[in-house]
């Protein structure tokens, strides 16, 4: 950058821009999302980037945007393109009358980028270990060798009970599918290399995966901790390729079917057994 420690302040992070990166540090209020919070900063280095743009925003802002090289930052990779607008780190928002500014950042920025294609190894530091955090069915943690799941009585469904507390050191793994808790059914699962070619099982079966529900495994503490895994695991042996999420029916759909069963239910129209079977299946299809 033309001048080195030059700072761009925005709503919830303040970019600055050096002579080989940029440095972004986000805010800690009531407003900024906890996943901003979380990470605290990112270092991006500027070979890190695959390109700049300054879009309109909502409500008089304007939003500069920093574009990663594919695998260059174990956060994006894990996040598998799940994270929204408001949640994206790389995402400054700023008041329309900046946006002078921002272009004139925008453009040098683009004036010193050099490539373009996949990254050869992550270029972006992966958040820190050790980490933990609370999922539905158990309680997940790493130590930067050995991902740890430890599951709840309250929760886990008895295929995890029987196989027991869960240990993976890093060796044996090649990958991780993290699933949104935004979205219907999220999760983390552990991808191993000994069962690469295995049909996984439904999260809640699995033991190598646990579940997230309300309130437990948010983004901020998830996200997080699959892309400290999923970097500790691409340093130990190539990666596996995430499988595609399954397509799930319309949830408002099977929602009103429920609702349906429940009232052919209260009139007595069908059996508990056939409503608990029934509901099952439905749920099934999300």
């Amino acid at each position: 950058m033309s001048r080195m420690g030059d700072v761009l302040a925005g709503f919830h992070a303040a970019w600055e821009f050096e002579s080989d990166s940029v440095l972004i540090r986000y805010e800690r209020g009531i407003r900024t999302p906890k996943l901003f919070q979380s990470l605290v900063e990112r270092r991006v280095p500027l070979e890190a980037i695959a390109g700049v743009t300054l879009t309109p925003g909502k409500r008089g802002t304007v939003a500069l945007r920093i574009e990663l090289r594919p695998g260059a930052d174990p956060l994006l990779e894990a996040a598998a393109g799940q994270l929204k607008d408001g949640g994206d780190p790389y995402r400054l928002v700023l008041p329309a009358d900046k946006e002078t500014l921002a272009e004139y950042y925008a453009d040098e920025l683009r004036a010193q980028l050099k490539q373009a294609g996949p990254a050869d190894e992550f270029l972006v530091a992966a958040p820190e270990v050790p980490l933990q955090f609370k999922a539905y069915d158990g309680k997940a943690s790493f130590d930067g060798e050995t991902v740890r799941f430890r599951w709840f009585w309250t929760g886990a469904s008895s295929a995890k009970w029987k196989a027991g507390d869960q240990s993976f050191p890093v060796a044996e793994l090649s990958g991780v599918e993290w699933r949104s808790p935004e979205l219907f059914e999220g999760h983390l699962r552990l991808l191993r290399r000994d069962s690469a070619d295995a049909q996984p099982a439904q999260a809640d079966q699995d033991p190598a995966a646990v579940v997230f529900g309300l309130g437990y495994g948010p983004v901020h503490e998830s996200l997080p901790f699959a892309a400290a895994v999923l970097a500790a695991v691409r340093k130990s042996g190539p990666l596996a390729a995430v499988p595609a999420a399954a397509p799930r029916r319309d949830p408002a759909d099977i929602a009103e079917r429920i609702r349906h069963l429940g009232e052919l239910y209260e009139a007595g129209l069908v059996t508990d057994e056939e409503f608990s079977v029934k509901k099952a299946e439905l749920l099934a299809e999300l």
